[in-house]
């Protein structure tokens, strides 16, 4: 298992309202619970090394002071951010228009983009009314959970 699709799983189990996950595998097996992440990864070679590792959920995340995000925007500028792990695009298909460009004005639940997640594909909206500034995540780019997708500003 890659380690961005157990990054997606932790992103996924997070929101969910399970306490307990555990999956398995004949190569792997993974051990999820609220509170902190344990991952356990073992080879199917009974010689093999097992590797333990602890990942705080994205909610537990150490986050950037406020201080130092305020200074990286002016004064009236906020952004929209990806509320999951996952590829973040501008359009609904490859090819279509994208749901906003820079200078557009968007209203409060309008589709700004999309993230896929395990194969789904999960609508970005704007949380207010606002003007799109600056794109800050390119097309078909992994992103992470709080990852800044859009520089807008407030109306």
């Amino acid at each position: 298992m890659k380690h961005s699709e157990i990054k997606e799983l932790i992103s996924l189990f997070d929101e969910s309202d399970l306490t307990k996950l555990k999956i398995s595998d004949k190569e792997f097996s993974i051990t999820m619970e609220k509170g902190g992440v344990n991952v356990v990864t073992s080879a199917a070679a009974a010689t093999a090394p097992q590797t333990n590792v602890s990942v705080p959920l994205p909610n537990e995340a150490v986050s950037q002071p406020a201080e130092e995000t305020q200074t990286a925007l002016s004064e009236n500028t906020e952004t929209i951010d990806s509320p999951m792990v996952g590829t973040f695009y501008i359009a609904p298909s490859p090819g279509a228009p994208a749901f906003v460009k820079v200078g557009d004005k968007v209203a409060k639940g309008q589709t700004v983009g999309i993230v896929e997640a395990m194969k789904i594909m999960n609508e970005i909206e704007a949380e207010f009314d606002c003007v799109i500034k600056k794109r800050l995540v390119e097309d078909g780019q992994p992103v992470e959970y709080g990852t800044p997708l859009f520089e807008v500003e407030r109306l």
